[in-house]
């Protein structure tokens, strides 16, 4: 079989330091700023001339923490409990032939470097990315889609509480509202339901640790972590 090989341009850097916990989409957390750098190859501003004018970006990235030597034609999509399977080509699994994801973002700004700011992406810190592509209002935004078998998935809303938990003075308090936004989105397999598990998962510099019994998610712990 026939392989193309593709460049690294450069990573994104942002508070996500592991799969668990990430946004299931891109655009749920319109507030989470990540930063992309450049490979020395590519980090030329001349590269990126008129990107200024866009408000929002494609970006095409690799699952380079999930790969699979073996091709499987269904996959397990995690918001259908996990005891479903659809079509690969279905879903935006990322066991796929190729590790190819693609995430609309949106544009805060260029900086000299070049580096590019941008909020809303779905990738854990370090992700490469190989190609960036200005969204296109008037050709990319379809009217009247249909989304498959996604829009019967019906979802209880969870109920946050943390007012009891302590919470570490370090802890940007800016990021609290994006933190009980990631946690709104159930990081947990849905299929799941044991309600004494403790799941935890790292957001910047801190370990968050939850439970979940029903639509209740209790934030037991946020502690430092030793860098």
């Amino acid at each position: 079989m026939e392989k193309i090989e593709f460049k690294i341009i450069g990573h994104i850097h942002n508070d996500f330091k592991e799969k668990f916990g990430i946004p299931r989409q891109s655009g749920i957390l319109k507030d989470l700023v990540s930063e992309i750098t450049f490979e020395k190859e590519f980090s030329i501003e001349e590269s990126l001339k008129g990107l200024e004018g866009f408000s929002h970006l494609w970006i095409l990235w690799l699952f380079h923490k999930n790969t699979r030597e073996k091709f499987s034609p269904t996959v397990r999509p995690p918001k259908l409990g996990g005891n479903k399977r659809m079509g690969v080509f279905a879903t935006r699994s990322s066991y796929r032939p190729n590790p190819i994801a693609l995430s609309a973002v949106e544009m805060v700004e260029i900086t000299k470097g070049p580096k590019i700011y941008v909020k809303g992406a779905d990738m854990v810190d370090g992700t490469p990315i190989i190609d960036i592509k200005p969204y296109l209002p008037f050709a990319d935004s379809i009217p009247n889609s249909l989304g498959g078998f996604t829009q019967s998935m019906e979802e209880n809303p969870l109920k946050i509480h943390l007012d009891d938990v302590i919470i570490p003075h370090q802890f940007p308090r800016e990021k609290l509202e994006i933190l009980k936004k990631i946690l709104l989105e159930n990081p947990r397999p849905s299929y799941q339901k044991d309600p004494h598990r403790l799941y935890g998962f790292r957001f910047g510099c801190f370990e968050i640790k939850f439970r979940v019994d029903q639509n209740n998610l209790e934030v037991l712990k946020i502690e430092p972590l030793e860098m």
